[in-house]
Parts: C-alpha cells; structure tokens; sequence
C-alpha cells in the first residue's frame, strides 16, 4: 500500500449488486459506491479486485480485523457442535462468557443480547424496574435521562431520547419519562435530576455525534452526582468499550465504575452479532423469569465467539495497542490543509475529522478517500470517522496515513478558490 491511488480508479460505476439493492432494498442507507467482497486483516477488496484498508472497522464491530483466524476457528468448531438452542436450556458456553463478561468489567451480573441496541433495550427496563423496586418510585413515573447528540439506537423508546430530528420525524409518539440535558456539563445533569429519576445513559465518547469527547473530569464529576441523587449511571460502551479508546473499557480513563455498562459490537468479533448488559447485582437483579429475553440472544455459538474475542482484546492487548496507535493517527491528522479541516478530536483508535461545509461535505471527502483505497463514513455531513481494526500495525497505519493525506490534498485542491462543493 502506498499513498499513490490505490484503486487506481473510482468504483462509482453502478454494478449488478448496486442496482439490485436499490430496486428491491428499502432506502434506509446510502452506502458509498462499493461493492465489497472479501476481507481480511485490515483490508477489504471490492469485486473487481481493488484492495482498501478499512478505517471504520464497521463501527468498531470489526475492531478484531477480518477473518481472525482465532475467531474464525472458534466458529466453526462450535457451529460443528451446537449453534442455537434458546434460553430453554443452558448450554455449556453461555455461563463461561457470562463470567468473564462480569471478570473483565467488575460488575456483578450479565445478560446477553445480541445487537447494541437489544442490550440498550434490556439496560432501560432494567433501570425502569429498579427505579420502582430498589428506589421506591412510583408505579409508572421514573425518568431516564441522556445528553443531547447521542446515538443508542433507533428503536422508538430510544430515539425517544435521541435529539436527532431525522430519527426522530415520523416515528412519534415516543414513551415517557424520557429526558435529555447537554453532553460534557454535569451541573446540568445534577439540575434535571428529580425524585423520580431512575438512571443516566450516557457515551463516554459520542461517536455517531461526530467523535465527541467531553471535558476532561465529565464523566467523574457524573459518577459522583449520580451517587449523590442514588441514581444509576449506565456507560453505553457499545462502541467505545474492548478497548478501542486506548483501554479496556472507556470510563477506566477517569476511573469511573458505573452501575451498568451496555457492550457490543466487538464483542462479536466482527462475526456475529453479540452484545450484553452487565451491571450491579441489585440492577439486574430485578428481572425475573419472563420479564426479558431474546431467541438468540446467549446462544452457544455467539458466546463461543464472544468469549474468543474477549481472549484476543486481552492477550493481543488491544487497548495498549489502541492507545499508542491512536496517538500516531492523531498526530499523523493534526496536519491536514487548512480550511477543509477545521478539527481532529477523538480518543485511542476512534478519531473525526471535522470538516467545514462551506468548504465541501464530508461525503465528497469519504468519496475522494475511497479513490486512493481508503474506506470511511462520514457523520452529520461534516465529520469523517476513522476507527481501524485495533490489529492494524503501524507500518499499515502510516500507508493508510500516506494515502489519507493525498486524498485530502485533492479535496483542497478542487475546492481552492471555490465555494461549498457537494
């Protein structure tokens, strides 16, 4: 790889997959013009054979990379044995990864799900239910609350809570008890606090927002109110947690053990979906059998896996290598031209790049990177992501580095002299 054009040519022809999707798919993404087909480590190739290096690692679903051999031997040595068999039955997989799940965070209890946004779910009845059982609240009165710009989901109790317009327009009405307050300002936090507030969802770091890290001291300062008012504080670590900030879990930066923390994403290794819920005794103690559950969710399969990716964040070491590599990338993006870029902000592997739209969108930029081989997303139009798989070595990082930097040296140049370009 190097920082010449690394697909030598635009994959922006419409193929046969393309003009599939969009005949027979509902339009609720607008993905970049590739087709991808095959993975492995940190690169992907598109179906004419075009290496890119993956700067998104889906979220941080693939933060293992693609196709770890560890991962992908722990799969099918499981799926060849039992895959699937619902909650009806212990299996003898589940229990290991619930064990090491509370291990690994300090908390008491697990519950497994599958999505980020199933265990997103579970966290919020399990806090409406302590609210009423532990806390006292009346029947049917407790209040949630999160920050504005946050991103947990899209079911419709969650973006109840989201101030995002365009996930909110349409899909109303929302459940109640649902509040927000600004991110990275406690004292508003401690203000919206009443009698009957059960919990405080919060991101140690607002990815979808735009890669948003708040003030230093933030997430302390909140810990310690919470505990004040005897309200729960949940970290939805969804994307942040195994190590993809620099440690294993992001509120280990200020030294803050929630109440409950919300996993997912690589916890599935970038192979299936896996998430869980882990929190406190009293939290989750609250569920009974029949209060929650999920098919799939806990199934011998996903937690083979699941416990084979957390093995790996470990023994690989991933949030030192997050940190040390995340610091490079930092750097390496601190110099990009002036006015494109107006920012570069971010935390261990998770870094954005914020652009100004009087200069261009973000997606001309991700469009412009997946010329030189570079794949990203933007968010909110001005923000470009990059979050590689966490086995990403430096070698490959300074390549994907070199090839970043032509790629936004002819974003400015096309844009010199002129206004917005779309």
């Amino acid at each position: 790889m190097n920082s010449g054009r690394l697909a030598r040519e635009p994959s922006g022809n419409a193929s046969h997959s393309i003009a599939l999707e969009q005949r027979y798919g509902a339009h609720n993404y607008a993905p970049l013009p590739v087709v991808l087909v095959r993975g492995q480590g940190v690169h992907l190739w598109d179906e004419h054979g075009r290496r890119y290096v993956d700067m998104m690692s889906a979220y941080s679903a693939v933060s293992h990379g693609h196709a770890h051999p560890r991962l992908l031997a722990a799969l099918q040595r499981q799926a060849s044995s039992l895959a699937v068999t619902s909650r009806a039955y212990y299996n003898d997989q589940l229990p290991r990864l619930l064990a090491r799940l509370c291990e690994l965070t300090g908390q008491d209890l697990a519950l497994p799900a599958n999505t980020g946004l199933e265990a997103v779910e579970t966290a919020l009845k399990a806090a409406r239910k302590w609210g009423e059982e532990v806390k006292g609240i009346a029947r049917d009165r407790t209040e949630i609350i999160a920050c504005a710009g946050n991103f947990h989901g899209r079911s419709i109790a969650i973006i109840g809570l989201s101030t995002e317009p365009q996930y909110r327009n349409g899909f109303g009405p929302f459940p109640p008890g649902l509040r927000t307050v600004p991110y990275g300002d406690a004292q508003a936090l401690e203000r919206a606090i009443t009698p009957t507030t059960a919990a405080f969802l919060v991101e140690p770091v607002q990815g979808e927002a735009g890669v948003i890290v708040p003030p230093r001291g933030y997430l302390a300062e909140c810990a310690r109110i919470c505990r004040r008012h005897d309200v729960l504080l949940i970290c939805d670590e969804v994307q942040t947690g195994l190590g993809r900030t620099g440690r294993f879990l992001a509120s280990e930066h200020e030294h803050v053990k929630p109440d409950g923390v919300i996993l997912g994403k690589a916890l599935g290794g970038g192979l299936l979906p896996v998430s869980a819920f882990v929190g406190r005794r009293d939290v989750l103690g609250v569920f009974r059998p029949g209060d929650h559950g999920s098919t799939f969710g806990g199934n011998p399969l996903a937690a083979a896996v699941a416990l084979e990716a957390l093995a790996v964040v470990v023994e690989e070491h991933f949030p030192e290598r997050a940190a040390e590599l995340g610091e490079h990338l930092y750097r390496g993006l601190s110099d990009l031209p002036r006015p494109l870029v107006r920012d570069v902000r971010g935390q261990g592997l998770l870094i954005g790049v914020d652009i100004d739209p009087e200069v261009a969108t973000a997606r001309r930029v991700c469009e412009r990177l997946l010329d030189f081989g570079v794949l990203s997303k933007e968010t909110h139009e001005t923000v470009v992501r990059f979050a590689p798989p966490l086995v990403i070595t430096r070698e490959e990082l300074d390549s994907a580095l070199a090839a970043i930097h032509a790629a936004f040296a002819q974003v400015a140049q096309e844009t010199r002299g002129m206004t917005r370009i779309a």
